[in-house]
């Protein structure tokens, strides 16, 4: 690990970072002109969360104007996605709308990077260059670390944003069934501990309920969390 991915890592996940510096860590990293975070689909809404300069912003922006691109593929596969030549052929295929709007901007390729908790899909981290370029694979994996600590601050941020009641304002009976609950679904899901609670409190949010009554639903099987298709379902 070099010191650049190191100090980038480090800054993401220190509590004082903004979601406004988010992105900009990707440039320390990665040979990119420019980097945007986006929330996407119903579960956070569809919005640009911040980008290091207007061009990534109007790319973002673009993408969810049109409903197409390559933070909508990135999201829906959970997988990075990859366009060294967004004014070519190739980016043409892909997204008709997007890359022929995309040709009086300044991208010549753009990378995409999930944003996801446990498999529960959420947002994209756009990454563009003003110049032809393919990322090799030390740097797709070093994005995609970075996008796993950057889609964690996302839903956090959320969550507390909407006042989900965070376990340790809990009775101590209640956390004690929260932390049973959080077991349950790291079980179910093959997670870990962080990423588990993080899906209580969502569920909690997305369904106007208290981490308390999701937690208690967990315990008695009236929700069970499974994958389908590499996303995550709630069968309740």
């Amino acid at each position: 690990m070099d010191d650049a991915f190191k100090t980038a890592l480090a800054g993401l996940e220190a509590p004082e970072t903004q979601l406004t510096e988010l992105p900009f860590s990707f440039l320390s990293v990665l040979p990119i002109t420019g980097a945007s975070v986006s929330t996407l689909g119903d579960f956070l809404g569809s919005q640009t969360v911040s980008a290091t300069d207007e061009a990534a912003a109007w790319l973002d922006e673009l993408q969810l104007d049109l409903g197409e691109g390559p933070c909508w593929d990135a999201m829906r596969s959970a997988k990075p996605v990859m366009e060294s030549e967004l004014r070519g052929r190739s980016g043409a295929e892909r997204w008709p709308a997007f890359a022929r709007a995309a040709q009086t901007g300044e991208a010549a390729s753009i990378f995409a990077f999930p944003l996801a908790v446990g498999g529960l899909r959420f947002g994209a981290i756009d990454l563009y260059s003003r110049h032809a370029l393919r990322l090799d694979q030390v740097q797709t994996s070093r994005a995609s670390a970075m996008a796993a600590v950057v889609a964690r601050r996302v839903l956090r941020d959320r969550i507390d944003e909407l006042e989900v009641p965070d376990e340790s304002t809990l009775p101590p009976f209640s956390r004690r069934k929260v932390h049973q609950a959080t077991g349950v679904v790291l079980a179910q899901l093959d997670i870990d501990a962080d990423e588990a609670r993080l899906l209580l409190h969502s569920r909690a949010f997305a369904t106007e309920s208290s981490v308390m009554t999701v937690a208690e639903d967990v315990l008695a099987g009236r929700i069970v969390f499974t994958r389908e298709s590499g996303a995550i379902e709630v069968d309740s």
